[in-house]
């Protein structure tokens, strides 16, 4: 099975990352890591707020309808929606000038997995932190990119990908903290597929839906890691999705113009937008972070 998805905001992103939807807000939050800037929208596609930090931001966590924890170049940030005030809760890579956080999310523990790279990626200098009740403690080392963080409805298998390895991976979690308590194994090789494994969310039936940068397209894997469907998406550079709506049955999909040629760009006119396509099966209501 395979549709196409439309384009919803012509936000033109350098590097749009890390979607999710506020139920409580019902706003699609999403960022642009090189920009350094966050931007809300409706259902609708309509940008309602926008907001430009003074570091690079990656992903987002819901506090409450004011507030959301920000993954951020130094840390983890508290970050209030009404007046734009920040707090910062945890210094993380702070001392590492060379790094910035990447794709996170939060397990339905309320951790928060955090990944950092290198800004100018390739070597291997990046990790992946938990962070949960003030609490932060690094659970994986040696990263290139770290993409793919999401986890099953139930909370006992975490996803990740280092994407230039082409491989998604899965490890048993402790459902009640958000620690791996397995070793990781392979999930699914997309080595011969399209693209290289960005961002990636589970449905509610435990399907996982990764974007794939460079391959034009989210693939939805089955809990086995075979194919199960594929959504076009008629930009190249695809970063993550998202389920929103009122019903969780809309998937929205961040887009890159980074790095593309001119004449790429000029093929690719709506890079680094945001696209949308109605599904039949609903995604699952993002975790609060315990913080």
């Amino acid at each position: 099975m395979s549709d196409t998805a439309r384009l919803l905001i012509d936000s033109k992103c350098e590097l749009g990352e890390g979607p999710i939807w506020h139920p409580g807000r019902q706003q699609l939050f999403w960022f642009d890591i090189n920009e350094q800037s966050l931007f809300a929208a409706n259902a609708g596609g309509e940008i309602e707020e926008s907001w430009l930090f003074n570091e690079s931001v990656a992903a987002a966590a819901i506090v409450d309808d004011q507030t959301l924890a920000i993954a951020s170049e130094n840390g983890l940030i508290r970050f209030d929606l009404s007046v734009g005030g920040i707090n910062r809760l945890a210094d993380i890579e702070r001392d590492i000038p060379a790094n910035r956080a990447n794709d996170s999310r939060v397990h339905p523990s309320g951790a928060f997995w955090i990944g950092t790279m290198v800004k100018d990626e390739g070597p291997k200098n990046g990790a992946v932190y938990h962070y949960r009740a003030g609490e932060v403690t690094r659970i994986i080392d040696k990263v290139a990119i770290p993409n793919a963080t999401c986890f099953s409805p139930d909370g006992r298998i975490a996803y990740w990908t280092d994407t230039p390895s082409q491989k998604i991976l899965k490890c048993a979690t402790d459902p009640a903290t958000g620690l791996p308590i397995g070793e990781w194994e392979l999930f699914a090789d997309v080595s011969g597929h399209r693209g290289y494994p960005d961002g990636a969310v589970v449905d509610s039936e435990g399907y996982l839906w990764n974007a794939r940068w460079g391959g034009n397209c989210v693939v939805r894997h089955a809990p086995d890691g075979s194919i199960d469907r594929i959504i076009e998406v008629p930009v190249s550079q695809v970063t993550c999705p998202a389920f929103g709506g009122k019903d969780l049955k809309t998937i929205f999909i961040t887009t890159a113009a980074k790095t593309l040629s001119p004449e790429k760009l000029a093929e690719e006119k709506v890079a680094g937008g945001v696209f949308v396509i109605d599904l039949d099966v609903p995604g699952l209501p993002e975790t609060p972070i315990l913080l």
